[in-house]
């Protein structure tokens, strides 16, 4: 599907491009990111980069046969070197040029690293020096995922997100017993949905958990728990990257920790915790996927009493989106319309597989 004729286009935001964990010093990788590839390394003292994949002497691929050379990157193609602020600095016979690499911004954060794609107008585009951020991620929370799942949806970010504020569907869908426990709080970029789940632990009974989510932007949300009676907590991270209109990767990342009696924190039985909490993550996506591949983006919903949640979610959306760019408009369960929320044409094509990669 072309950009111009998906339901939505692309968002500005940070976005993940993937596991800190896969870019160890004298890496070089390569990540899809909104229709383009982006390169990413990390020097041998540990500072890690984004660039756009070309090298200026003469276009060559630095995500094919592009090396780290102690903190710089060398072209495979004529052996131009660049330092991390993206100036060349030689080649094998001496000569250099004015010619720069096409940074981008990164962030680290939580074990992950994130993108910013965003420009004048906020637009998706960046500059050819990385145009600054319009907003930054939230600090980190002190911990790294022990669990991680990927797979590819025919979708885009906003319809994920949108998700966490659809409750009439996580019952009907998924048969979970989550409710909304208060009116979502959007401030800036950043979104925070109260809700409430109710099930049951053995030797416990019926128990209710709050569960507080936070959006940053349309590229990251991250979901909170905590079960006092037992010690433990949860924390699940949930990544959609836009690979091209209308096609986007999902990772989940999750850190359970269980404390063991008599032990206290042991690693092996919050990696198992981990990767049950995973499998739950996953199972709620996979029972989404097709629903999402086939539905249509409706840019004048008819939301019903119990959905105002889902009309506040798509005003505070649209602040990551190009200003002029085509809309719509949401109805609320009142009926009276609300402010223009996106693009209104035809939805996405039939499903696909998952990838299961990170």
């Amino acid at each position: 599907m072309a950009e111009h004729s998906a339901p939505l286009p692309y968002p500005s935001g940070w976005f993940c491009v993937g596991r800190a964990r896969d870019l160890p010093p004298g890496r070089v990788r390569t990540a899809r990111l909104m229709g383009e590839d982006v390169v990413l390394y990390r020097t041998r003292r540990g500072a890690v980069r984004a660039i756009g994949p070309h090298c200026p002497h003469l276009g060559a691929h630095f995500g094919t046969g592009g090396r780290v050379r102690g903190e710089e990157l060398v072209c495979p193609f004529h052996g131009f070197a660049f330092a991390p602020d993206g100036s060349c600095t030689g080649s094998p016979d001496g000569t250099r040029f004015r010619g720069e690499l096409a940074r981008r911004r990164l962030v680290e954060r939580d074990g992950a690293l994130f993108v910013w794609r965003g420009g004048p107008g906020n637009g998706p585009e960046d500059g050819p020096d990385g145009a600054a951020p319009a907003w930054e991620l939230p600090p980190a929370v002190g911990v790294r995922p022990l669990a991680w799942w990927s797979g590819e949806l025919l979708s885009h970010p906003q319809e994920v997100m949108e998700n966490s504020v659809d409750f009439r569907h996580v019952a009907v869908l998924h048969g979970l017993d989550t409710r909304e426990s208060a009116p979502p709080e959007p401030d800036g970029p950043l979104f925070t949905v109260h809700q409430r789940t109710t099930t049951r632990f053995p030797g416990l009974g019926a128990v209710s958990l709050d569960q507080p989510v936070t959006l940053a932007g349309l590229g990251m949300m991250r979901l909170t728990a905590e079960l006092p009676d037992l010690g433990s907590s949860l924390l699940v991270w949930v990544l959609p990257t836009p690979l091209a209109p209308w096609r986007t990767l999902v990772r989940f990342a999750v850190t359970a920790t269980v404390p063991v009696p008599g032990v206290g924190a042991a690693r092996a039985v919050d990696r198992a915790a981990s990767w049950l909490a995973l499998q739950a993550s996953v199972r709620i996506i996979k029972q989404d996927r097709p629903v999402l591949a086939h539905k249509r983006y409706l840019a004048q919903p008819r939301l019903v009493p119990g959905e105002r949640s889902i009309g506040l979610f798509r005003r505070w959306a649209r602040q990551f989106y190009p200003e002029g760019s085509d809309a719509g408009t949401a109805v609320e369960p009142t009926g009276r319309t609300v402010e223009p929320t996106g693009g209104s044409r035809s939805g996405p094509p039939p499903a696909q597989g998952p990838s299961g990669r990170p």
